[in-house]
């Protein structure tokens, strides 16, 4: 336990320095130029940082999820693409690292991950799915000598698709399979074609590179991952996802936080009267949605790895778990939006000026995204359907 506890601190330590000297002076070009953060992710594969999670005995740094998940915030309150970027290679690389026994290839795909450092994108959704995850219409279409299998899959949007080296896809399992019958395969580079389909100037979380493509590859079938997708989902993909995210969007919270502590400080400097400005009043309140939000991530971490520590990670499969963590997502996706809004009310126009110290445009727009990412009235149905017959909540 003590390695361990040395592991995550050593890697912490180097993720704060990489924030605070890499990502956080680029955190505004990237912004305005929406263009991939190609600095942090140097300088995060020269600290090893996206294998960190990887076991040691596959060349990883087997440090634990919740040290994945501070890094997430500690490179959210520097710069919200860097994090989503490495939030996001880091999901994969948990649900292939948790579903890979039995599996040589995928051990020795995990070994190159931690050799090469390479980053792995995520393209699960789809053109006709309406944002479902549940379901694919993309099958996975075997040659009949068994030998290799073939896809072709439109995606509306694939974060660093462009920058990646590995794609993690999810497809029908074969051309003759229900949409939800679905299988993850692990596709390395060298083996799929980008046609691109769209451009990426949005609003928020601009430095993602996030526009559709049209994903063509051919693997081996050992490239696809044996357990049932909907174990994969229940157990990994689903709360890791949403565990890893309001991590982030904490952490971008925190900061137009700090922003606007410091604002304030800045405007009370020198006063001498007793009772505090109405702007520190204002900040106070600030405070108490900030904690609201800090407590939900924290106590969502805390029950995920208190879950997957039990035989078979049996909890993970229930409704209640499911209902758990469609919750964090909502929630925390809300309320990280609110606390960066209340931080420009705090500031004022410091705060809305982009040329400001005090700015905290950025950190609104980025958080803004959170409802979409997953849309936030998807889960609501999902949570509704489950509500009619779950017998805990």
């Amino acid at each position: 336990m003590s390695h361990e506890l040395d592991g995550d601190r050593a890697f912490l330590d180097s993720i704060i320095k990489v924030a605070d000297e890499i990502a956080r002076p680029h955190a505004d070009s990237v912004d305005r130029d929406a263009r991939f953060p190609s600095e942090s992710l140097a300088a995060l594969r020269a600290e090893r940082a996206l294998s960190a999670g990887i076991g040691s005995e596959l060349g990883g740094g087997g440090v634990s999820l919740s040290a994945i998940a501070r890094a997430c915030f500690e490179l959210g309150r520097r710069c919200g693409s860097t994090a989503m970027v490495f939030a996001m290679h880091h999901i994969q690389v948990a649900t292939i690292s948790r579903h890979a026994a039995d599996s040589p290839w995928l051990e020795q795909y995990l070994a190159a991950v931690a050799a090469d450092q390479r980053l792995v994108a995520s393209v699960t959704t789809e053109l006709g799915t309406g944002g479902d995850m549940g379901r694919s219409i993309a099958p996975l279409t075997t040659a009949g000598d068994g030998t290799s299998c073939t896809f072709e899959k439109q995606a509306p949007v694939i974060s660093y698709g462009a920058q990646a080296d590995d794609l993690f896809v999810t497809l029908r399992r074969s051309p003759d399979a229900e949409q939800n019958d679905q299988v993850v395969a692990v596709v390395q580079n060298g083996q799929f074609t980008l046609e691109q389909t769209g451009t990426w100037d949005p609003l928020g979380m601009r430095g993602t590179c996030s526009p559709g493509f049209v994903v063509r590859g051919q693997i081996v079938p050992e490239q696809a991952l044996s357990a049932p997708f909907a174990q994969i989902m229940a157990e990994s993909m689903h709360p890791i996802t949403h565990i890893l995210w309001s991590h982030l969007w904490l952490g971008i919270a925190t900061d137009a936080f700090d922003r606007a502590r410091a604002f304030v400080r800045a405007a009370t400097k020198g006063k001498s009267d007793d009772a505090p400005p109405p702007v520190a009043v204002r900040l106070s309140h600030l405070m108490s949605e900030l904690s609201l939000l800090r407590a939900a991530v924290d106590s969502g971490l805390a029950e995920f790895v208190e879950a997957s520590a039990q035989p078979g990670r049996e909890q993970l499969l229930t409704m209640t778990s499911t209902l758990r963590f469609n919750n964090l997502k909502i929630a925390t996706s809300e309320q990280a939006p609110r606390v960066c809004q209340g931080a420009m009310g705090v500031c004022g126009i410091m705060g809305f000026k982009n040329d400001s110290p005090f700015s905290v445009g950025r950190h609104l727009r980025d958080t803004m995204s959170a409802s979409l990412m997953i849309a936030n009235e998807r889960i609501h149905q999902t949570n509704a359907s489950l509500l009619l017959i779950a017998k805990d909540v």
